[in-house]
């Protein structure tokens, strides 16, 4: 596992555009956003700056996965940005990454939007101990899931 960087740019790059090329569905952004004139170093810098937690997960010394975190409100942190390669699914990539944001957080909630299509991403979260709490503020075809700081998925208030 690395954590980046905005000096890491080149590499969270690559990996997100292979993100949003393989699986397009699976993200709120396009590769067209990112891409053409997006595709610049310092708006890439930008966002490595903005989300100050970012991951890269190795599998085999080869960039298997990516994660960032972010404060979403005082004590939450969203997990955003998730995507696992195809070839390293199923072996332990994705909870590698969950886990990272879920330390990252340091005993504060976590929450994340999902795809409601996305069912594979979906039971990765449950498992996590996430819990579904209704229709996404990022769009309606998003799940909103939560993740109590000790981990039981109960919402918080």
């Amino acid at each position: 596992m690395r954590t980046l960087r905005a000096d890491d740019w080149r590499l969270w790059r690559g990996l997100r555009l292979r993100a949003l090329t393989e699986s397009p569905a699976s993200f709120g952004s396009v590769l067209a956003d990112w891409s053409g004139p997006g595709d610049t170093e310092a708006r890439w810098r930008a966002r490595l700056t903005d989300v100050p937690f970012n991951v890269i997960v190795y599998r085999h010394g080869i960039a298997a996965g990516m994660v960032g975190g972010r404060e979403a409100a005082e004590g939450v942190v969203e997990l955003m940005s998730m995507w696992v390669a195809p070839f390293a699914r199923g072996r332990g990539v994705a909870d590698a990454a969950v886990g990272a944001v879920v330390d990252w957080a340091d005993g504060r909630d976590v929450t994340l939007s999902v795809k409601a299509h996305n069912r594979p991403a979906i039971g990765l979260y449950r498992r996590h101990g996430f819990v579904d709490v209704g229709v996404s503020s990022d769009g309606r075809d998003e799940r909103r899931m939560w993740r109590s700081a000790g981990g039981s998925g109960a919402v918080a208030g």
